[in-house]
């Protein structure tokens, strides 16, 4: 889908406003002044004064009222020197989801993709977890998790609460947690040995195995490091979709214990989340609903303060 960011003055946006007036929707976001729709556009007025046009249409439409702000060049993914024709070898592919979530677990997935299954991954829409939505990740996973080899471990919010108040960091229970699901696919997968594993980059290599000194059984063989490497490898892609598979039927138990929807994230909706969570059911339950260092947890209890 493409998109247009314009930076106008407030009088321009509100002489959009009043141009969209029959096209306005309700659904304004936050630090949103107006949202509408028509037939091939989406426009969104912020009020930093930016306007975002996003849709087929959204050139000509954008070009109404000004000229485009520059794009911010992309990031390019940081490789470890890959092998030639890296994307169609069989590996092992491993990510995690949830780390910069308040409420919820930090899930991790390390799943095996044979060179002569990537085409057909390909084809049921396996691709990088952060260009679906939850419901065509649930639909994807469910396919999955019936012929791929995998590991699936989930760090519940009362253990990492507990790791994390015993001085343990975060880039330590990720490693570990990529090491031990590593661990278990390549078990299964036994006497077979895939020709790499590629873990999607969160610290820097030495820093990684820095974090396992002292582990009994440390995965050094053919191992590799990205950022990006949903893009890299499907093999990630597909872990990353299981992770967040997991992740989302988690969320969904939290707000049935909660009695109401909790939110992803760890802007300022998660904190009206948490304090209405404590007022209700009391500071007693936050351990297994969130991750406790996350300046969150303060801001809520301000916010129950206030009233």
């Amino acid at each position: 889908m493409g998109q247009v960011v314009l930076k106008v003055s407030m009088d321009a946006v509100l002489k959009m406003k009043q141009y969209y007036e029959a096209k306005l929707t309700d659904k304004t976001p936050p630090g949103g002044l107006f949202s509408a729709k028509t037939a091939n556009c989406t426009i969104t007025a912020y009020k930093s004064g930016k306007v975002l046009f996003q849709g087929g249409g959204c050139d000509a439409e954008a070009s109404k009222w000004g000229n485009a702000l520059p794009s911010k060049p992309k990031k390019e993914a940081k490789v470890s020197a890959l092998p030639d024709g890296f994307s169609k070898l069989s590996i092992i592919g491993s990510d995690e989801v949830g780390t910069g979530d308040f409420f919820g677990p930090i899930t991790v997935c390390a799943a095996y993709v044979r060179k002569d299954q990537i085409q057909l991954l390909k084809e049921i829409g396996v691709q990088d977890s952060k260009n679906l939505n939850d419901y065509k990740i649930s639909e994807i996973a469910k396919q999955l998790i019936t012929f791929i080899p995998y590991s699936l471990l989930i760090l519940k919010n009362d253990k990492y609460n507990t790791l994390q108040q015993s001085g343990m960091s975060q880039g330590k229970m990720k490693a570990l947690l990529h090491n031990q699901a590593i661990g278990h696919v390549l078990t299964k997968i036994s006497p077979e040995k895939p020709e790499a594993i590629l873990i999607d980059e969160f610290a820097k290599k030495e820093i990684y195995y820095s974090h396992l000194r002292g582990q009994d059984r440390i995965h050094r063989e053919s191992v590799y490091f990205s950022t990006k490497a949903e893009g890299i490898h499907v093999a990630v892609a597909a872990a990353s979709i299981i992770a967040r598979y997991s992740f989302v039927q988690y969320f969904e138990k939290l707000s049935k214990q909660a009695g109401f929807k909790i939110p992803k994230g760890a802007g300022a909706q998660v904190d009206v989340a948490a304090a209405r969570l404590i007022k209700e059911k009391g500071k007693e339950v936050l351990p297994s609903f969130v991750k406790l260092h996350f300046a969150n947890t303060g801001k809520a209890m301000r916010l129950l303060k206030r009233g």
